[in-house]
């Protein structure tokens, strides 16, 4: 009887410890595999890019090395796949494309605009166009200023920037909203992330002649916010008469030489070490003036596959810099080192800024709603943002 207990009491010891040893065993592997709070890192290119931080609320880091040029359009409007430059310097010099829906009335009846708001998109993105509609693209009076609004678009390539097909009926489909919104403006060239330029050159032609006495023009990314009251007010103290264009404004940028970017540029294209000055192309603004002249300067530089960068080579053409405005913020808005507390979505922070480039088409219009409710914000103290342009870091 005593030996049988202490089997017993041997066995029982024995499954005690290995339910402890499994339990320890599940629990190290539930460990190793469990999902952490912070995003996983970047893989490839992706790994490389520069931490781009607001200047308002914190320095750049003084031991970074020369950054390169990454863009500030988050996806191209067509997948880019590996860019063929032998068939793009082929056709680099076709520049002029069929206008298939236009608007020739836009700047007509009420008067010459104020601002006319030119907003780049793509067939597919409906949500988008609405989001602008209806925040702050509305047409109409908006601190006394006349405001107009047009959408720039090519043809699809057969395949959305989801790679998803556009429906058969895509053109029933724009020209259904272009007899309900009077903004569609649609081009025969294919919409690709490198066609980016033939918009810019496209656009400015249409403009020119179809608002030839258009007081600004701001023209952006269909994924920004503008506060267009602050914009105003910017401009009001401007002559559109003079020359213009202000935005966030970018100094010594390099060429990428690397393959596998979507920015890659080879020396054969662009053989100097740095771009001219640009404005980014998520949203910057020109006055009439600048408009006309751009038009004839950029009919006679040479086409360049990335937009803003082309514009930063008209503007050198005709001997004029682009202005710095510290409330444009094409690369979003970085969390403040001073109060890391706040979020970057708080609308206190946009109240402040006339551009803020990244956002969804709920975010754009929750934002909206926020900074125009009956009720005001309870900020602190307004903070001016830190003057001068954006430079990569020696």
């Amino acid at each position: 009887m005593q030996r049988r207990r202490l089997r017993l009491r041997r066995d029982a010891g024995l499954t005690v410890f290995l339910g402890v040893a499994l339990g320890l065993l599940l629990y190290v592997q539930h460990e190793g595999e469990a999902p952490t709070t912070s995003a996983p890192r970047a893989r490839g290119k992706e790994a490389r890019r520069p931490s781009l931080v607001t200047r308002a609320f914190q320095t750049p880091v003084s031991h970074a090395g020369p950054l390169a040029y990454e863009g500030d359009t988050p996806a191209p409007p067509t997948p880019t796949g590996p860019f063929d430059f032998g068939h793009y310097l082929r056709a680099k010099d076709q520049r002029r494309f069929p206008l298939l829906i236009n608007q020739p009335h836009k700047c007509v009846g009420d008067g010459s605009p104020d601002l006319l708001i030119a907003v780049k998109s793509v067939v597919a993105d409906f949500e988008r166009r609405q989001a602008v509609r209806q925040t702050w693209g509305a047409e109409g009076r908006v601190q006394g200023a006349l405001v107009r609004r047009v959408f720039l678009l090519g043809v699809p390539r057969g395949g959305g920037s989801d790679g998803a097909a556009p429906p058969a009926h895509w053109r029933a489909l724009l020209r259904a909203e272009s007899q309900a919104y009077a903004d569609i403006l649609l081009w025969a060239f294919e919409d690709t992330f490198f066609n980016l330029t033939l918009k810019e050159i496209h656009f400015l032609t249409w403009a020119s002649a179809f608002c030839p006495n258009t007081r600004f023009v701001f023209k952006g990314d269909a994924d920004v916010f503008v506060h267009v009251g602050n914009l105003l007010e910017f401009l009001a103290l401007r002559d559109p008469a003079q020359d213009l264009l202000a935005g966030d404004v970018i100094l010594q940028a390099r060429p990428i030489r690397e393959r596998d970017s979507k920015y890659y540029i080879p020396e054969g294209v662009y053989g100097l070490s740095v771009y001219p000055a640009y404005a980014g192309g998520g949203g910057f603004v020109l006055s009439g003036a600048t408009l006309h002249r751009l038009a004839g300067a950029c009919a006679q530089v040479e086409l360049f596959p990335i937009d803003d960068v082309f514009l930063g080579m008209c503007l050198q053409r005709l001997q004029l810099t682009p202005e710095p405005h510290p409330a444009f913020r094409t690369f979003g808005i970085a969390r403040p080192s001073a109060a890391p507390h706040l979020r970057t979505f708080d609308p206190c922070f946009y109240r402040e800024l006339v551009v803020v480039h990244g956002l969804s088409a709920a975010d754009i219009w929750l934002m909206w709603r926020l900074l125009q409710g009956p009720r005001g914000l309870a900020c602190g103290h307004r903070r001016p943002a830190a003057p001068g342009p954006f430079q990569w870091a020696p």
